[in-house]
């Protein structure tokens, strides 16, 4: 052990201003390094250091600069690091222990938004469309983040997840409170809580929380919140009765606007707007009179062929004379069309009397798939087929690989002449054609 030199008062050591290591006394191995700065104007810089023996070598430890440690701390930590030494303990190992703990524990805490935004980034090419994207994250911003979205995922609580859930819906329009947010927008809600979940889950995997995911439904949450079917009743789209479609149809095909076209060919075709509105002519086969549809623009994300009847062929003649890109259904500025253009269409014609049934876009497959059912005697399976529902469970498809597409242009061609067909006064039964060898 180093002697222990002469003790030094607090006005010795600030008067030391020659370069070099001084012992100021107190405890054995404890030094103030004076040095001169690297600077453009020569300065002096001091330091305290311990120098001490661990094990068979001599190490210098730091105890911090002077005078933001004065002489009395310095002393302190000198004799409290002599204590650990003489007790075992390494102090630079100790301490890039320490440091390493700090830079770790501040790495994993991580806020609620932080994770959903790393969420949302590395599951971007997962979603079927931007507009997915934003819906998550108009969600969180919305609903989440004014409730967890600063706090630290490792301190999120199921109290602090049904504070999400309980919160109170205000009307904006009215200013009346709707209910909690679980009982009034139940679709929301639950759609909502699987996303938290989901993020959760991402914080557990890369270590930023640990435990039991409290977004957890069976056994958690659910002992408090009331199950959504029992809450939410199912809402249907409105849709035109079948018996009325021949009437509505010789009105559609009076106007000769691009929403119109667009909105007789998603009736033929019995798919869903969004593939209508992105539909490509590299995606069309006139020739073959099929469509072809890619994963990418389906809800399924399975690509679908669809049979073309006669008057869907039609329909993409007038197209293609006036196209202008290679969007089938352009909007004036040559993009898709957007997913109000169709509704607004269907909102005009019943202003103007031209449509007396509520009605929307997405309810004509409901009134193909209930003409299908109730005028032809086709099966439940090529009519789920021909409206690009998937069928089956996944060993089904893995041994049934045919989409039925023979029987399906049957059933499109007998859909395309009933569209043609004045409005019935009241169903009258179709039956399906049998193939000719």
């Amino acid at each position: 052990m180093p002697k222990i030199a002469l003790q030094l008062s607090a006005i010795d050591v600030k008067r030391l201003n020659t370069p070099g290591w001084h012992a100021v006394g107190g405890v054995a191995g404890l030094l103030l390094q004076v040095r001169e700065s690297a600077d453009a104007r020569p300065s002096l810089t001091k330091s305290w250091v311990l120098r001490t023996m661990i094990g068979k070598s001599r190490q210098v430890i730091g105890l911090g600069p002077y005078p933001q440690v004065g002489l009395s701390e310095a002393r302190e930590k000198a004799a409290r690091t002599l204590s650990e030494i003489q007790s075992g303990i390494d102090p630079k190992s100790q301490r890039k222990a320490n440091r390493s703990a700090l830079i770790s524990a501040a790495a994993r805490a991580k806020t609620f938004e932080e994770c959903a935004s790393a969420y949302l980034k590395s599951h971007a090419k997962s979603f079927r469309s931007q507009k997915a994207f934003k819906q998550w994250l108009s969600t969180f911003e919305t609903y989440v983040y004014p409730f967890i979205g600063r706090m630290t995922v490792n301190d999120i609580g199921m109290r602090d997840i049904l504070n999400i859930f309980q919160q109170d819906i205000v009307n904006k329009e009215t200013g009346k409170s709707e209910g909690d947010f679980w009982h009034s927008r139940t679709v929301t809600a639950e759609r909502l809580l699987g996303r938290v979940r989901a993020v959760l889950d991402f914080a557990i995997v890369n270590e930023y929380r640990s435990g039991t995911n409290p977004a957890t439904w069976k056994g958690y949450l659910d002992t408090v919140l009331p199950p959504p079917r029992k809450i939410s009743k199912e809402e249907h789209h409105p849709a035109l009765p079948y018996d009325e479609l021949g009437g509505f149809m010789a009105k559609l095909r009076s106007n000769e606007s691009i929403s119109a076209l667009a909105l007789e060919f998603l009736i033929l075709t019995a798919v869903r707007s969004g593939s209508v509105r992105k539909a490509t002519w590299s995606e069309i086969n006139l020739r073959d009179k099929l469509w072809i549809i890619p994963a990418e623009h389906t809800k399924t994300n399975n690509e679908h062929r669809v049979p073309l009847c006669t008057q869907a062929i039609a329909v993409l003649k007038k197209t293609r004379a006036i196209a202008v890109s290679d969007i089938v259904f352009p909007s004036p500025k040559g993009k898709a069309l957007s997913d109000m253009a169709l509704s607004e269409l269907i909102r005009g014609m019943r202003e103007r009397g031209e449509l007396e049934a509520d009605a929307v876009p997405h309810g004509f497959r409901s009134t193909f798939r209930d003409w299908a059912a109730e005028q032809t005697s086709f099966t439940e399976e090529i009519r789920k087929v021909a409206s690009g529902h998937t069928v089956g469970n996944a060993v089904d498809r893995a041994y049934q690989r045919t989409d039925l597409l023979d029987k399906r242009r049957q059933l499109m061609s007998m859909w395309g002449a009933f569209s043609e067909k004045p409005s019935l006064s009241r169903p009258q039964k179709v039956t399906s054609r049998r193939r000719t060898k």
